[in-house]
């Protein structure tokens, strides 16, 4: 089933259990609404010929009070 198919599902479905009264019901299915819509329009921005997509990961913050990783008790500490 296709990713339109299933969010036009969903819709019709919050119809359904709205015109129930079934309002306990409609909040799950506008959480999947939602999530199948975000979904769909992330799909819509992927570039389709075969390029990998850039991810910016941020820039990683260093501090100053930063402790050095723990020496197994066999390696030779920074001197040797």
């Amino acid at each position: 089933m296709s990713c339109s198919r299933i969010i036009q599902n969903l819709r019709e479905r919050v119809r359904e259990v709205r015109a129930n009264g079934w309002l306990g019901e409609v909040e799950g299915l506008q959480v999947s609404l939602d999530a199948a819509t975000a979904k769909l329009n992330s799909l819509k921005r992927t570039p389709t010929d075969g390029r990998p997509q850039l991810v910016d990961l941020g820039m990683p913050l260093f501090t100053d009070d930063a402790l050095p990783p723990q020496l197994d008790a066999g390696e030779p500490g920074p001197q040797g």
